[in-house]
């Protein structure tokens, strides 16, 4: 199973539409994951045009993406259950850290989140932490980024595709 991960599009801010990176990937994708900042409805559809779309809402999304996401969620894929949060902490503390304790280990085997901008991937205890960057507001990264994951019964491999445009 392919799952195309995204977070912190900021669309139709940052770009009016996915850069062709991106669609490159998602024409493969099984599945695509969005962890949070979509901050318009418009990027579901552009999205689901490619594969089913989960995702959660992020501190930029409006109430129309909070009621159709929520904030947190687990999915199965596979053998493998993945936890969804957006990473953003009322108290400051960094995304990965607020990952890392949103979900309890028998809950998901990764976790997936956005908010900090930074690509992400690291093994912490039971969990996979994985954050994919962001396709259209690198910020202080040095290149766009999103995320693939590829799930066959319980083995996971993860990694980031850059790219320099948002195009």
């Amino acid at each position: 199973m392919k799952i195309v991960v995204v977070s912190d599009t900021h669309m139709p801010r940052m770009a009016k539409s996915l850069p062709s990176r991106l669609v490159q990937e998602l024409e493969s994708a099984d599945l695509i994951l969005h962890a949070g900042d979509w901050t318009g409805e418009e990027v579901v559809d552009m999205l689901a045009q490619y594969a089913p779309v989960e995702g959660v809402a992020g501190n930029n999304d409006g109430a129309a993406i909070v009621s159709r996401f929520g904030y947190r969620k687990t999915i199965r894929c596979e053998d493998v259950t993945i936890g969804i949060v957006h990473g953003f902490s009322p108290t400051g503390r960094p995304a990965q850290i607020e990952a890392l304790h949103a979900f309890r280990p028998e809950e998901a085997d990764i976790v997936v989140f956005g908010h900090s901008h930074a690509p992400y991937n690291a093994k912490h205890g039971n969990f996979l932490l994985f954050n994919p960057g962001s396709p259209t507001d690198k910020r202080w990264q040095p290149r766009y980024s999103f995320g693939i994951l590829e799930i066959v019964g319980r083995n996971i491999r993860a990694w980031h595709v850059f790219h320099d445009k948002k195009d």
